[in-house]
């Protein structure tokens, strides 16, 4: 399943008008994104050691992250742009608001929550190639493939790990992922909503 099948609404072409001039808080929280990532894996890896598959898979995809977080400092420093704290984003804190606390539940909803995280990175990379300069656009593309792979893994994952069908939850999920995209949103980052005119990027 590609992500735009998988995914409930493109990036609003508002995001992506200000994108252009947004490059280093995009690459700041693009770096922060990585980061998170690549912790998301390892917490899981920590917390269920009775799933072996699970943490090989982890295992190399935390190192793929975490060499994509190496790759925008790269990138940042080419362009001289200063790593400083940015206000996170509403997007991942809203979504993970609503995993269940029993278990498999609760893991289930962790991967469900990581693929829908992984398939809107990798909409973006692909939508931010036709709105960045040259370099961007190839930086992004060269990490569409990661992405999309990480994203089927999670899936496939939360699909593994019940008796129950997904479905449900998948879709509650992405209905409040769309809503997180379509609707104004106060700060500008790698994951956010329609960009508002008195945006803060602190």
């Amino acid at each position: 399943m590609s992500v735009h099948r998988f995914l409930r609404c493109p990036t609003p072409l508002e995001w992506l008008e200000k994108a252009p001039g947004s490059l280093p808080e995009l690459l700041i929280d693009h770096a922060n994104c990585e980061k998170k990532a690549a912790s998301t894996a390892l917490n899981l890896i920590y917390r269920y050691v009775d799933k072996p598959e699970m943490m090989s898979r982890l295992s190399k995809l935390a190192r793929e992250e975490l060499r994509h977080f190496e790759q925008v400092l790269g990138l940042m420093e080419s362009r001289k742009v200063t790593y400083r704290h940015l206000t996170p984003s509403r997007y991942a804190g809203a979504l993970r608001k609503h995993i269940r606390q029993d278990e498999p539940g609760r893991l289930v909803d962790i991967l469900i929550v990581s693929a829908i995280i992984e398939a809107r990175s990798c909409e973006r990379f692909e939508k931010l190639m036709d709105v960045l300069d040259e370099d961007m656009a190839a930086f992004h593309k060269s990490l569409l493939q990661s992405e999309a792979r990480h994203f089927k893994v999670y899936l496939e994952f939360a699909n593994r790990y019940t008796d129950i069908p997904i479905d449900d939850r998948v879709a509650f999920f992405l209905a409040a992922e769309e809503q997180l995209i379509t609707t104004p949103d106060e700060n500008f980052r790698f994951h956010s909503g329609v960009p508002i005119s008195n945006e803060l990027s602190e």
